[in-house]
């Protein structure tokens, strides 16, 4: 049976938190089912129904309880979720992703949020290295990535599925180092610590 991974509270810049799912998140899920982007490489229902949303939801949930990965919610200064941050542990390595929704992008939330997430996993958790893994055309994800401080690494052909296809991604990462919260914007407190242009990446379940 696979270990179950707790999902803390974490505290970001800016005004920013990051959270479990809640079922009260189903305005998120509705504003990213409108998304041309996120449903084709995520599991956001479209069209959106509330048993899809739902179903979503207890998605995230089930991840977590099957040690498969963090799966976060952003949530900004004025209490309102606009997006999500997963940390997904692999065989061979230790992926990032997330998404915000439209109306929310322009305000810094995904640099605010993935510099917390990537902060606590190298903290907290001990992690070596992250990767993300971007389309070519998606400049604004890159930009995101280096304010972060990903590096390119090279390029995966093929890799990823949107919809019917396969495509290329860029690999970007971030290795472990002392410092590390100093270096990048958006540094993360956790709440319940343990130790065990489209603000968008691919990556999210």
């Amino acid at each position: 049976m696979e270990r179950s991974l707790h999902v803390p509270d974490l505290v970001a810049r800016d005004g920013f938190t990051l959270r479990p799912w809640r079922m009260s998140d189903l305005d998120l899920v509705r504003e990213a089912s409108e998304d041309p982007y996120i449903p084709l490489v995520t599991t956001v229902p479209s069209p959106y129904s509330e048993a899809g949303g739902r179903a979503f939801v207890e998605r995230q949930w089930g991840r977590a309880t099957t040690g498969a990965g963090y799966p976060f919610v952003l949530v900004d200064a004025d209490g309102r979720p606009v997006g999500t941050v997963g940390l997904w542990p692999g065989a061979e390595e230790v992926a990032l992703g997330y998404w915000v929704v439209a109306s929310a992008r322009g305000r810094g939330a995904a640099a605010t949020g993935l510099a917390a997430v990537a902060d606590w996993a190298l903290r907290e958790l001990g992690l070596p290295r992250l990767v993300l893994h971007i389309e070519p055309w998606n400049t604004a994800s890159v930009r995101v990535a280096e304010r972060v401080g990903f590096r390119r690494q090279g390029m995966r052909e093929g890799w990823l599925r949107v919809g019917d296809e396969r495509r290329d991604v860029l690999v970007f990462a971030l290795p472990h180092r002392d410092g590390h919260a100093a270096e990048h914007p958006g540094g993360a407190t956790s709440r319940t610590s343990r130790a065990p242009g489209h603000d968008r990446a691919t990556g999210m379940h």
